[in-house]
């Protein structure tokens, strides 16, 4: 059976992976796009996901976009599930799969499988859960770090499904969940080329306040409103996404909103601020997901400049290409 060639440009938040992919492809009929955003799989959160504009979607097909609603978890077993079927279809018809995303622990485990930790157990997936609804996360993040400092670092009492999932993998093998292994070798079945988008950080932090402010004028807030009126809680999963969980963050602010009001300035320059702070901090850890792989490309785009950049990007696809189809 052939190789199925997948095409992955990763970058993180803000650093122009969108525009470039549009840029290249759009109308091309030569690929087309899964999405390797966490958050951009959930219905209702447009602005704060910076998901692609209908215009986009129409020219550029684009997969594992609003598939979900936002009191549905999705996880890196479900991305690799549906994006496998996806690589699978794209190919069948003739074209290209380009994943594109900032997602590295998606992309990650897309390349090389997902680490062989025991299925969930619902009876202690439920007893865990009664335990953080009484005890509440911060103790349990605690509780793990005794037994699985290495992953409990990597979470923030915000991850209460991370949490719950790495307690109940321990709890249910004896095993730590950061001593399940991913595999060395990239999965059989495909041909992968990977280019990472890399900017300086001053400029990438400069890119992040303006695409936050733009968000704003865009009218975040009101998507958010929206969101809360509709029923969306705090302990969503797409409430989890940077854009969305700092306005449940600030005291007062999901009360307000659901009364139909508008945020006082104070109140709303808070929020932004924790956005700004969420996503720098965001951007700083996306790059530990990719960069230590193997044969990644990494395209520093200050040095090739933006049409250089995607020049370069242009020829790294048509000699991948050429070599797979």
């Amino acid at each position: 059976m052939a190789c199925i060639p997948v095409f992955v440009v990763f970058g993180a938040t803000a650093s122009g992976k969108t525009k470039l992919v549009e840029s290249l492809w759009s109308g091309s009929g030569e690929i087309e796009v899964i999405s390797a955003d966490s958050m951009q799989v959930y219905r209702g959160m447009d602005i704060g996901t910076a998901k692609p504009d209908s215009a986009l979607l129409e020219k550029l097909p684009h997969h594992l976009i609003d598939i979900r609603n936002p009191d549905e978890h999705f996880c890196a077993g479900d991305f690799v599930r549906e994006a496998d079927l996806c690589c699978s279809s794209i190919y069948s018809r003739g074209k290209i799969p380009v994943i594109c995303g900032g997602t590295g622990f998606y992309i990650r485990n897309f390349l090389y499988g997902l680490p062989s930790t025991p299925q969930s157990n619902p009876e202690t997936r439920r007893k865990l859960a009664d335990r953080m609804k009484k005890e509440g996360a911060p103790a349990l993040l605690e509780e793990l770090g005794k037994i699985d400092p290495a992953r409990a670092s990597k979470l923030n009492v915000r991850d209460e499904y991370r949490i719950l999932r790495a307690l109940e993998i321990f709890y249910d093998s004896g095993t730590a969940q950061s001593d399940f292994s991913l595999p060395e070798n990239t999965r059989e079945g495909y041909s992968f080329k990977v280019v990472s988008l890399v900017r300086p950080r001053e400029e990438l932090y400069r890119r992040i306040e303006n695409r936050c402010m733009d968000m704003f004028s865009a009218g975040l807030e009101q998507e958010i409103a929206g969101l809360v009126r509709s029923g969306c809680r705090a302990d969503f999963p797409g409430m989890r996404a940077i854009g969305y969980r700092e306005f449940f963050q600030e005291p007062g602010c999901a009360e307000i909103m659901a009364d139909g009001n508008k945020l006082p300035e104070n109140l709303l320059s808070s929020v932004f601020q924790r956005i700004v702070r969420d996503s720098k901090r965001y951007a700083k850890r996306q790059e530990t997901f990719i960069k230590p792989l193997p044969g990644v490309i990494h395209l520093q785009v200050e040095k090739e400049g933006e049409y250089g950049a995607q020049e370069k990007l242009r020829e790294i696809f048509g000699a991948f290409a050429a070599g797979n189809l």
